[in-house]
Formats: C-alpha cells, sequence, structure tokens
C-alpha cells in the first residue's frame, strides 16, 4: 500500500464466508491498494473458496472467531467491545441483523450493504443504510470500503430490496445481454471472441454516454436511429419480442424475492 494513497484504509477487514461476492470486494480493495492482502482475514467451513485467498497473501481460517478477533486487532483498546459489522445478506433487515450480532458481540454496530461483483474491476455499484446505532463515521468507513471499487451511496432501507434488485442482480443481467448479443453476431458470421469483446465493449460504451452526457437513454436511443435505418429495425425487434418487459419484470422478480428472503429471517 502506498505511502499518500488517499484511499488507504487502516483496519483489517475480516470476512465471514469466501465465496464470489466476498472475493470481489476484497480483490478489489487489494488492486486499488486500499488495503494490503495481509490486511484481509477470511473464514468459511470448508477449503473450497480459501486457496485463491491464501494466493492473494491473506489469512484464511476455518473459524468465524478468528476472522472476527484478527479484523479487531488494529481498534482501540477502548473499542475492542463496538465493533462495525457489515452485512450483505440478501433481502435480510439491518435490524435484525443488529439484534442477533449484539446478543453475541454486545455495542456493535451494523451497516447493511447490497454490493455487486464488478467492484472487483472498479467498476462496482454498492447501495448501503444504516443500522440503529451505527455512527457516522461508520458510515464513511463502509463509503470508503465500497468506493475503492466504484460507486457507493447511501439510500432508505425500504429502497433497498429494489435498488439492491437492480444494482446486486444487474449485472447477471447485463451478462445475458451481452452473450445475447454476441450470439447474434456469430449467428450473422463474426468470429466468437471479437463478437464478445465489441458486444461488451459496446455495453460499457453505451454506459458511459448515459452516465457522461447526462441525456436520458431514450434520447440516446433515438440518436442513433435513423429513418428507415439499421438500428430502428433491430429495435423494433427488440420491442416485439418483449425486451422491455423482460428486463423489468426480472427486476421486479429480484426485489420480491430479497423481500422473500428478509421475511424468512
Amino acid at each position: 500500500m502506498a505511502d499518500g494513497n488517499e484511499k488507504a484504509i487502516a483496519c483489517n477487514i475480516g470476512f465471514i464466508g469466501a465465496g464470489n461476492m466476498a472475493w470481489a470486494i476484497g480483490e478489489g480493495l487489494v488492486k486499488t491498494g486500499a488495503v494490503s492482502s495481509t490486511q484481509i482475514i477470511v473464514s468459511a467451513p470448508t477449503d473450497n473458496n480459501l486457496g485463491r485467498w491464501r494466493q492473494l497473501g491473506s489469512k484464511t481460517s476455518f473459524e468465524n472467531d478468528e476472522a472476527l478477533n484478527d479484523a479487531i486487532r488494529t481498534l482501540p483498546p477502548n473499542e475492542v467491545h463496538s465493533k462495525v459489522f457489515v452485512s450483505i445478506l440478501a433481502g435480510v433487515k439491518v435490524d435484525g441483523v443488529h439484534s442477533k450480532v449484539n446478543a453475541v458481540v454486545p455495542k456493535s454496530r451494523v451497516v447493511r450493504v447490497v454490493p455487486n461483483t464488478p467492484v472487483a474491476v472498479g467498476a462496482g455499484a454498492s447501495i448501503y443504510c444504516r443500522g440503529p446505532t451505527a455512527t457516522t463515521e461508520d458510515l464513511n468507513l463502509v463509503k470508503k470500503i465500497f468506493s475503492c471499487g466504484g460507486i457507493c451511496e447511501e439510500v432508505p432501507e425500504n429502497l433497498m430490496d429494489s435498488a439492491g434488485a437492480l444494482c446486486g442482480c444487474g449485472p447477471a443481467f447485463i451478462y445475458i445481454m451481452i452473450e445475447a448479443l454476441a450470439d447474434g453476431a456469430v449467428k450473422m458470421g463474426v468470429p466468437r471472441a471479437m463478437a464478445t469483446k465489441f458486444a461488451a465493449q459496446t455495453v460499457k460504451g453505451a454506459s458511459m454516454m448515459v452516465l457522461e452526457t447526462g441525456k436520458h437513454p431514450g434520447l440516446l436511443k433515438d440518436e442513433v436511429c435513423s429513418p428507415g435505418g439499421t438500428t430502428i429495425t433491430g429495435v423494433h425487434a427488440m420491442e416485439r419480442l418483449g425486451v422491455r418487459s423482460a428486463l423489468m419484470d426480472a427486476i421486479e422478480a429480484a426485489a420480491k424475492r430479497s423481500i422473500e428472503l428478509g421475511n424468512k429471517y
């Protein structure tokens, strides 16, 4: 971690669970120089996902307590019993996590976060909401951690399921779109590798146009559609087949599933 790095995070970070989302967060933090790999400890019940963490240079354990204790070594003595837990459990309300965590670790604070896997490459979109006792300093730390991997914004908890479906699940929907665009190009004779590369870059470029111009996506679409041209013909095919409705339904279904999962907790 280079001196003077504005993204540098001094505390240790413990991950309880070593799956793909934890890996995306941890890898992103190390890539950006926000933490060194030795500041991270990860626990999981089996060794299935721990090997890549050890290759990264992080400590691993089969015991959650070890990850927790190692993560708090950098806290001042008067704060040893006052820890910040970040929950990325799908759909689970922050008050519920707060109650269960404090039954085991008193005086802990909780922040609920919905990140997404593009944090691994610095292009993530994360949202968070505060727990009942979370402090401004806690929120600033969480925002700093997840901003290392892209954008990170606070939202009211009543939007976490719906906005979380967009941010957290959205990448999978976009991957399907990229694959489908590439498949269409392959069908028309474009080599697979070339088709995938161009499809991904086209989606990236379109996203940057929305973010950097501030124009409505519909207006940007219209700017590509010449009267009687190839693009408007393709847009007509998409509308006829319900692509727009399918994407809207996907967000709605994911949000409803998030609510269902939260109700089971």
